[in-house]
């Protein structure tokens, strides 16, 4: 398959993710791992549902390919994500060794591959994989005006986008304890 024909069919895979998180209230990003033709890592967004600032898209598909492969070192294994990454998830990215960064839309504001700074330039770290930007930037950051429209006449009504009755799944490792207990 083409390199772009490839690139675009992953991204449409991240955008169905992404419009999995507007459908929960969540800004709408998806991030899929794959190795080879392969999904070894999927999520969207979580910060609003699990009220976990680190719950990004790209966090918890890495994590969610590194547990399904058996280590940290995710080489041979490219991300695709519908949002140009932030500076936390570019440490991630870094840190397990993608081969490959893709990302739809630029993200002005706190993107950290190219827009507001570029953390993943060749020579600033130990492991530098490739980056490619723009695809299908228009669909990708149509979901994300559509999504923040949405929300503008609800501002001031609710300080929360999770839907009634959502509860995040909290998982406390053995003999912790909540500030709640």
């Amino acid at each position: 398959m083409d390199a772009g024909l490839r690139a675009a069919h992953w991204m449409r895979v991240a955008l169905d993710l992404a419009r999995q998180a507007a459908a929960l209230g969540e800004v709408p990003v998806g991030a899929v791992v794959v190795r080879g033709e392969s999904v070894v890592g999927a999520a969207h967004n979580w910060r609003e549902t699990w009220r976990d600032p680190t719950a990004h898209a790209e966090l918890i598909a890495i994590r969610e390919a590194s547990r399904r492969l058996g280590g940290w070192r995710l080489d041979g294994c490219e991300l695709f994500v519908t949002l140009e990454p932030c500076p936390m998830c570019a440490g991630a990215i870094v840190l397990s060794r993608l081969d490959a960064v893709f990302y739809g839309a630029p993200d002005p504001k706190g993107g950290a591959l190219a827009s507001k700074m570029a953390l993943l330039t060749p020579g600033l770290w130990n492991h530098h994989p490739e980056i490619s930007g723009g695809i299908l930037a228009d669909e990708c950051g149509m979901i994300l005006k559509d999504f923040f429209r949405g929300l503008r006449p609800r501002r001031g009504a609710s300080q929360s986008r999770l839907p009634a009755g959502a509860r995040r799944d909290v998982r406390v490792a053995e003999g912790a304890r909540l500030e709640s207990e």
